[in-house]
């Protein structure tokens, strides 16, 4: 069986880090994701899609990614507490407002 996503959009809010237990992180965010195809008004309808990330992405998205950064997710579908995710193994930034110096 296969359980595999990839999204590209944009981060719906700023990132807040979260420590977990001692030394595990994680970070939620939602992730708007555009529809492929126009509604019969001819606009884009957007989906809004709950990620989740563990370990050692989570220090690198939260410094370089901030709300309207677009990024890509590949992960799989999880349901935690009734409501399904999609749990990041492999995050890429796509645009980030932050400049490396």
């Amino acid at each position: 069986m296969l359980n595999q996503v990839i999204l590209v959009g944009r981060l719906s809010h700023d990132l807040e880090l979260k420590e977990i237990e001692e030394s595990k992180k994680e970070l939620d965010f939602i992730l708007e994701v555009q529809r492929r195809l126009k509604n019969s008004d001819g606009v884009y309808e957007t989906d809004f899609i709950n990620c989740k990330v563990y370990a050692d992405m989570t220090s690198e998205i939260s410094e370089y990614c901030k709300k309207g950064d677009m990024i890509g997710v590949r992960g799989h579908l999880q349901i935690i507490d009734n409501n399904m995710l999609v749990v990041g193994e492999k995050v890429s930034f796509l645009s980030s407002s932050k400049s490396n110096n």
